[in-house]
Order: structure tokens, then sequence, then C-alpha cells
């Protein structure tokens, strides 16, 4: 498994796993209006980082580095459980400077065990057009730690 930078000709195999995770994850929320291009739009001016291998994508995270903000982190369903989104996540909180911020959907049971589970903390509850989020944030390590970890 490698994980690089988004490139253009990600865009159509991002948009299709996204839609595709989307439903399988968030099942409790209507999807009938979701469509292939909300990839484009929900992860404008965003960093993305692209897990693949053998020319397949993984899963895939998206950040608003100027708020050191994580986005989206999905990983496909054939993929979980492997380690993918754990690499994914570190790649995204190697970009956070002090302290990394996410939101995580109330009722999306398995990400908030992920997060908790990476020493994420719940910071505050709010309310979006999705449900209930819990806020998020994790204070990095500086450069030299986060190496002992690997």
């Amino acid at each position: 498994m490698k994980i690089r930078n988004f490139k253009a000709t990600d865009r159509q195999g991002l948009s299709e796993l996204f839609l595709q995770i989307r439903k399988e994850s968030w099942f409790w929320l209507d999807a009938s209006k979701w469509k292939l291009d909300d990839f484009s739009i929900y992860t404008q001016d965003e960093m993305i980082l692209v897990a693949e291998a053998d020319q397949k994508y993984m899963g895939f995270a998206s950040i608003y580095r100027q708020d050191h903000f994580l986005h989206h982190l999905f990983v496909a369903p054939e993929y979980q459980h492997q380690g993918i989104g754990s690499a994914l996540l570190h790649a995204a909180e190697a970009m956070f400077t002090d302290v990394g911020y996410l939101k995580c959907l109330v009722k999306n049971k398995q990400a908030l065990s992920f997060y908790i589970r990476h020493q994420w903390d719940i910071k505050s509850l709010g309310h979006s057009a999705e449900g209930d989020y819990f806020l998020m944030e994790k204070k990095i390590s500086p450069a030299k730690d986060n190496n002992d970890h690997r």
C-alpha cells in the first residue's frame, strides 16, 4: 500500500468510492440526493491523500490545512481493519503543527471508536444537516516524537 498526493486522474475513482462509502457508512441518512460530484464539492481547496495498491483505491483523507482540520477519512469496506485508515490518519496528523481537529458524526460508532483508539479527544457536541457530531482534537507531538513510534 502506498499513500500519495491526489492527482486529477484520481477524481472519478475517488468520487465513486466517496459515494459508495457514505451510503454504506451513513446508512441512517437519506442518500437519495447524493451524487458523484459531491466528492469535488466537499474536497474543494483541500489537500487529498490517496491510499492505493495495485492501482486500486483503498481510501483517502482530505485535509483543510489552514485550519489543521481532517475533513474526510474514508476506507473502502473491503480494505477496512487492515491498517489503511491508521496510515491515512498518521499521514494527515503529520501535516498538523500543534493541534488537529475533526468532526465525527455521533451515530458513526465505528469511526468514533477508531478516532478514540488513536488518542483523539471529544471537545464538544455540534449539530449539522447530517446529524449531531463530536468536535474532536488531538495534540500533535513534535516530529521527532512521531518518528519514535514508527
